[in-house]
């Protein structure tokens, strides 16, 4: 049978996970390593100044006290799998909010599929859209597409082949509506995000200054060729985007050789 390793940045008990779990564990065995607590935003971080501990939850199903996306892809791909053998594919999500444009850097959803490519396995992001800033997802919200989704990709890469080269990922970001009002699916390129500065500052009872870094709002640059997974979002399109970890521009090594 043929496995799925299955982590994010939500938490080993968030409700995008189990909606992932309900969804691919019909199709593959599922292996759960995820991270003890919230670790939003995060990015790919690995942690380096501190042991880790691996704790069994259940059957196939795994926490690591303050660890990362990253740290649990890294210690699950190199511990929990015997010698020569490593998962057919790695999930990510499904995290609750976006992950688009820009976003996907700082994303611990998106880091989780960026480590296991870099460790030689095909991996998926998972991304379910909120109104609201997140109100809207509850315990009684049901995934409905983006269970119908994940399970569709995951099927189509097991079995026949993963559709990109190495170090390679796909990006994926479900709009907050039904299975009937989604329009299909779109192949797209990330947006251009906008970003404000919402941070708010407060005192402690002793009259010490903290920061809370909020949420900012989903907003972006149109795109001429109107293909950006924003745009698909807002046109109710499930948003499929290939992402790459080579960051080198290309375009511009021409130019800095004349600018020296």
């Amino acid at each position: 049978m043929k496995q799925i390793l299955l982590t994010n940045d939500d938490g080993f008990d968030a409700i995008g996970l189990k909606a992932l779990i309900e969804a691919l564990s019909p199709i593959a065995k599922i292996i759960v390593v995820a991270p003890a607590k919230n670790k939003s935003a995060c990015g790919h971080s690995l942690t380096l100044d501190r042991p880790l501990r691996l704790v069994n939850v259940d059957d196939d199903y795994y926490k690591i006290d303050d660890g990362t996306p990253t740290d649990c892809v890294f210690i699950s791909l190199n511990n929990l799998f015997k010698e020569g053998f490593k998962p057919d594919l790695v999930i990510s999500g499904i995290n609750i909010g976006a992950n688009m444009g820009e976003d996907i850097t700082y994303s611990g959803t998106a880091a989780g599929a960026m480590e296991a490519v870099l460790q030689g396995v095909p991996a998926i992001a998972i991304s379910q859209v909120c109104r609201n800033r997140c109100e809207d997802i509850k315990e009684g919200f049901d995934f409905a597409l983006a269970k119908k989704t994940i399970a569709k990709i995951a099927k189509k890469i097991l079995d026949d082949k993963f559709p990109l080269e190495n170090r390679k990922f796909l990006n994926i970001n479900i709009p907050p509506i039904s299975i009937e009002e989604c329009e299909g699916i779109k192949i797209t390129k990330a947006g251009f995000r906008e970003y404000g500065n919402d941070t708010h500052r407060h005192y402690n009872p002793r009259g010490e200054e903290f920061y809370w870094i909020g949420l900012h709002p989903l907003i972006w640059q149109e795109s001429p060729d109107k293909n950006c997974d924003f745009e698909a979002i807002k046109a109710n399109y499930v948003s499929i985007t290939p992402i790459m970890l080579d960051l080198t521009s290309y375009n511009d090594i021409e130019k800095l050789n004349n600018w020296l």
